[in-house]
């Protein structure tokens, strides 16, 4: 029987293991700061949102409830200043699930093309190889993809892992463009309350698509802003017929919020104030850890948005991994992101108050 593994690349995170354990045996143990995982409690408001609906025995719905979309497309309306009709919204099993499984669900097979970032989120790729597609990275979508092949295009923006982001202009020429040639661009904009030195603007904003959302759509994530990655709770909005033709599919296979967290999603979309008060603690940590970077000799680059530092002392990945690791630190490879981050390591500001003052103390030359 074949393989889809045998289409696949080793899953990347493998390959830190030996220096996560030489991480972790320093005598003060390891700060991690490789994965961008939360580490702070899941808001109250959030958990007892969840325990209330503990009691749902039935089956939920797939399109989710009619009390979720108006509270998603409230949120977009209130956060984001986009008009999404609650008709055309779609709750997803966290936002990973539908980057990998997108490029099947919209029958995508071989001799197509899936574009994406030269530096990127890994699971666009993998997306592609799942459904037999090819995909292709690109630095400008509009100057280095082939209109006719390419049928889903990628964007990420605020950017995994670089943190740049893409202006309202420079949307609106890659909408201009993909609306010319018939592709389909999806926008995983996880990180886009996660501005520092800018503010993230979404695709679906009418100053870039005009005020309709034919041939888009966003992707949304409840995991950084509201501590939820454990919950697997996220949405998309946009294009209509898009998404009528994803919830058809996803009813047939199954892919269906749970009840409970369906509940807790709207909690959490209904209360700004916890996003905010997580939002002052990344800043924190993120100006922390920044300022100790450059002081060990690091140059930071991009990284105006989104939950991590791209930083360079330009010399290959891996050796900055591997003296990082000696003095119990660990970052990620930017080689985990494609080739053109060879020379550079991510650096995850998602470690505790206690963590990222020791790497702050460490980076000093106190190691």
């Amino acid at each position: 029987m074949a393989r889809v593994t045998d289409r696949l690349p080793v899953f990347p995170w493998d390959r830190l293991e030996p220096y996560k354990t030489a991480a972790t045996a320093h005598p003060d143990g390891v700060v991690d700061l490789s994965v961008g995982t939360p580490v702070d409690p899941v808001p109250a408001v959030i958990q007892q949102a969840l325990t209330d609906a503990a009691d749902s025995p039935g089956y939920p719905l797939t399109y989710g409830t009619a009390a979720l979309r108006e509270a998603i497309a409230g949120w977009l309306h209130r956060r984001l200043a986009v008009d999404a009709d609650p008709a055309a919204v779609l709750p997803l099993i966290g936002s990973k699930e539908l980057v990998g499984w997108l490029p099947v669900l919209l029958d995508l097979r071989e001799g197509d093309q899936v574009g994406y970032p030269q530096l990127a989120y890994p699971t666009y790729e993998i997306g592609a190889l799942v459904a037999r597609a090819e995909a292709v990275t690109y630095a400008d979508p509009v100057a280095d993809l082939d209109p006719t092949r390419v049928r889903l295009l990628w964007l990420n923006t605020p950017s995994n892992p670089t943190g740049r982001t893409l202006d309202a202009a420079e949307l609106r020429r890659i909408v201009a463009w993909a609306r010319e040639h018939g592709v389909l661009v999806v926008s995983d904009e996880c990180y886009v309350e996660l501005g520092w030195e800018t503010e993230p603007v979404s695709i679906l904003h009418p100053e870039v698509c005009g005020g309709s959302h034919d041939g888009l759509i966003a992707v949304h994530s409840l995991s950084k802003r509201s501590n939820f990655a454990g919950y697997r709770g996220a949405f998309l909005a946009g294009d209509p017929t898009v998404v009528k033709e994803l919830l058809a599919v996803r009813k047939h296979l199954g892919m269906i919020v749970p009840a409970p967290v369906q509940r807790a999603m709207i909690a959490a979309l209904g209360d700004q104030a916890h996003a905010d008060e997580q939002y002052e603690r990344y800043a924190r940590r993120r100006a922390a850890l920044r300022t100790a970077f450059e002081g060990a000799g690091f140059r930071i680059e991009h990284s105006e948005a989104s939950l991590y530092l791209w930083a360079t002392r330009d010399e290959p990945c891996w050796d900055t991994v591997g003296d990082l690791s000696k003095q119990g630190i660990l970052v990620a490879p930017g080689e985990f992101y494609g080739p053109a981050g060879e020379r550079h390591v991510r650096i995850a500001f998602t470690a505790t108050d206690e963590r990222v003052a020791e790497a702050v103390r460490r980076l000093g030359g106190d190691a």
